[in-house]
This record gives C-alpha cells, sequence and structure tokens, in this order.
C-alpha cells in the first residue's frame, strides 16, 4: 500500500444552516451529500424510522443512535491512522470494541487490496450541487475506487444500503467532475460490533446508475428549497 498524492484535494469548513450540514469550499456553500439524502427520504423510510423511535422508546434510540456514533468516529478515526502509517502509536492502547473492528475492515477489506492511496478524510465537491467528506479513495484491486467504512449494530443485507449506494455514487461523480479521474467502482467496508465484516461494491454501469440517482436527489433537494 503506498500513497500516491496525485490529486489536490481542497480544505473546506463546515457549518449548519437551517438544519442542514453545509461545505464551505472554494467561495461556494454546498449542502452535504448527507444532508441531501436526509431531506429526500421517502415516505416509507421515515415512517419506519418513526415506528422504530415509537417501539424501542425515545430515550433508548437516542441512546442506540449516540453510542453508533461515538463508535463510528472513533473506528473511522483508528482507520483514518492506519492509512496515514500512524497507527503504531496507538498499539500501547486499552483493546478496545471500535479498534478491534477497525482491525477487522483493515485485516479482512484492506490489506493487499488496497494498493495505492490518494486521499483520506478527503473534500469531495461538485461545483454549484453538493460536497462532502470521503473516507478514503485510491486503487483497490486494481480499480479507481471510492471507499467507505461503515460501523453496524447488526449484520446489512444489499437491500438494505441503498443510502451506501448512493454516497458511493455521489464521491465518485464528484471525484470524476473535478480531478478529470476516471472512477468506476465503489466500495463498503463494513463490520459489526460483533466484529463480522461484509464489504459490498458497486461498478461500472450500476455505479453510473447510483451517480444518476444521487443527481435526481440533488434535483428534488434543490426543489424543496426553492433554490432553483
Amino acid at each position: 500500500m503506498q500513497w500516491n498524492n496525485k490529486f489536490s484535494y481542497p480544505k473546506s469548513m463546515r457549518s449548519m444552516i437551517s438544519g442542514s450540514r453545509m461545505y464551505a469550499v472554494n467561495q461556494e456553500k454546498l449542502p452535504s451529500v448527507t444532508s441531501i439524502l436526509q431531506a429526500t427520504q421517502s415516505e416509507e423510510k421515515k415512517a419506519s424510522l418513526a415506528n422504530w423511535k415509537v417501539r424501542v422508546g425515545t430515550t433508548e434510540a437516542n441512546r442506540i443512535k449516540n453510542d453508533a456514533s461515538s463508535r463510528g468516529t472513533s473506528m473511522h478515526n483508528f482507520l483514518e491512522k492506519y492509512l496515514l502509517g500512524q497507527l503504531n502509536l496507538e498499539l500501547l492502547e486499552i483493546e478496545n470494541k471500535s479498534k478491534k473492528m477497525a482491525g477487522e475492515i483493515i485485516e479482512q477489506g484492506i490489506k493487499g487490496k488496497l494498493t495505492e492511496i490518494w486521499g483520506t478524510e478527503a473534500t469531495l465537491y461538485y461545483p454549484g450541487k453538493y460536497a462532502g467528506t470521503c473516507d478514503a479513495v485510491g486503487v483497490y484491486e486494481e480499480q479507481e475506487t471510492i471507499i467507505d467504512f461503515k460501523q453496524s449494530n447488526k449484520p446489512k443485507k444489499e437491500e438494505w444500503i441503498e443510502d451506501y449506494y448512493l454516497q458511493l455514487g455521489a464521491y465518485s461523480l464528484a471525484h470524476n467532475v473535478v480531478h478529470n479521474s476516471k472512477i468506476t467502482q465503489g466500495i463498503v467496508l463494513l463490520c459489526t460490533v460483533d466484529n463480522l465484516f461484509q464489504d459490498f461494491r458497486i461498478k461500472d454501469t450500476k455505479l453510473e446508475e447510483y451517480q444518476n440517482k444521487f443527481l435526481e436527489k440533488v434535483e428534488q433537494f434543490y426543489h424543496q428549497r426553492n433554490m432553483i
């Protein structure tokens, strides 16, 4: 695994405006990929989430959400340090759940597969439309690839992860538009709290399909806000 700083990723500032996360990139304020997905959720998905909150109770729902968020942030930090060659500094720490989850992703999803890294926690943007932070980008199993790290309380089925694919579509499209790259693959590397590793990938025409689906979400987002 080697670094290749072939692309220059911009600095960005994040803020919250009217409930949406915004990125200030190159004198533009752009909505984040996750804010667009949240604002354009289907009624079915909203209802499912509301029903879950009623079923487990607001307090428990918030606890589960906060635990997952904290665990995800910690796992991402370990993975970023690994990609930057800084993880050895952490070996003296007591093992924790997030670190073990990161370790599963490293062993099963990164080693021997991610051969070239262009960036980690890289700001990507589509001028005039949206922006976001990509977990990793580079050459994965000989293809130019966007990589997303995820954690979960339980294993996922492909039909549950539409938003993951939409994120991969958003980031790959933004990278190709701004950097004139030819990213043809997006991959999700996921680990559950029980250390079960899963990977999901979309490539070629399926990736293009999700790029287009995300652009439809972008149009819907701006239409909702009367910005077009």
